[in-house]
């Protein structure tokens, strides 16, 4: 166990372990659990937004893509539903797609309790293959700047495809001014009665790396119980207006506007996110 440790505690490569973060972090058996209950919780602003915070936001995506003129809407990464049966109320036919089986599953049996005709499937959005079914499509609560390089430009593509011609793409991002000034840092903690990351005692060695002028950041968390040591790596990454243009332009998706947030506030050079909408070019 100390050579895997001693191999572990560098600084890792740009993007290095991130397809097999993302599916420990939502398939894992223990890890999904807290997940689904961050989801659920109305007030925390985690895995999803504060429940009123989402009201807001469905409400200003039913103004910027009303359901009658964009009725067919799919919602990558829509977790347990708490978004998609807010855009069913709101007129949309409502897809969701998520990696998360226990989410999917939760929301399953919720839209089947409460007799609502929302489509699920229990997926990775980067095998999406959908042919122009879409008017609409949400990522909602910055998922886009977790993916790679290489996955981000794979998604666009497919997106893409997704959309029917004119159909639309809202999803919002971090900027540079998110978390500005913050440094690479570590820290350690013992958790004797278990936590987040694992049900048993372990020590969780954390650190903080920045990458690309500190346009991309890894939160590392080395996971180590009595028999085992289980790397975390959760990367995330900021744009600027030109990077969303450019990345959009190649995938065949124009912008149609930029926005300081997911309410439809105004774009400010200094702000720490962006809302964007892009459209599918005829």
């Amino acid at each position: 166990m100390f050579a895997q440790l001693q191999a572990l505690l560098g600084k890792p490569a740009l993007y290095e372990n991130s397809e097999n973060c993302t599916a420990k972090l939502w398939c894992d058996e223990h890890i999904s659990k807290g997940m689904l209950e961050a989801h659920l919780n109305p007030d925390w602003n985690a895995a999803t937004r504060p429940h009123a915070t989402v009201g807001e936001n469905v409400k200003w995506i039913g103004f910027v893509a009303p359901a009658d003129k964009y009725p067919a809407l799919l919602d990558l990464g829509c977790g347990p539903g708490i978004y998609t049966e807010l855009f069913h109320e709101a007129g949309y036919q409502v897809t969701g797609m998520d990696f998360s089986k226990r989410s999917i599953n939760y929301a399953r049996n919720s839209a089947r309790e409460k007799g609502l005709p929302i489509t699920y499937h229990y997926r990775d959005y980067l095998t999406l293959d959908f042919e122009e079914q879409f008017d609409l499509i949400t990522l909602i609560n910055y998922d886009f700047g977790v993916l790679c390089t290489e996955d981000r430009a794979k998604l666009l593509t497919k997106i893409h495809a997704a959309l029917r011609p004119n159909g639309l793409l809202i999803f919002d991002v971090f900027t540079p001014h998110h978390l500005s000034g913050r440094e690479e840092s570590s820290s350690w903690e013992y958790n004797r009665n278990g936590g987040f990351s694992s049900p048993k005692p372990h020590l969780s060695l954390n650190s903080y790396f920045l990458y690309e002028e500190g346009r991309t950041s890894c939160s590392r968390h080395i996971i180590i119980t009595e028999h085992e040591i289980t790397p975390l790596y959760i990367w995330e990454h900021r744009f600027t207006a030109d990077d969303l243009t450019q990345d959009l332009n190649a995938a065949g998706l124009s912008v149609k506007h930029f926005y300081g947030n997911m309410l439809g506030a105004d774009c400010r050079e200094d702000g720490n996110e962006i809302c964007i909408v892009a459209q599918k070019e005829e």
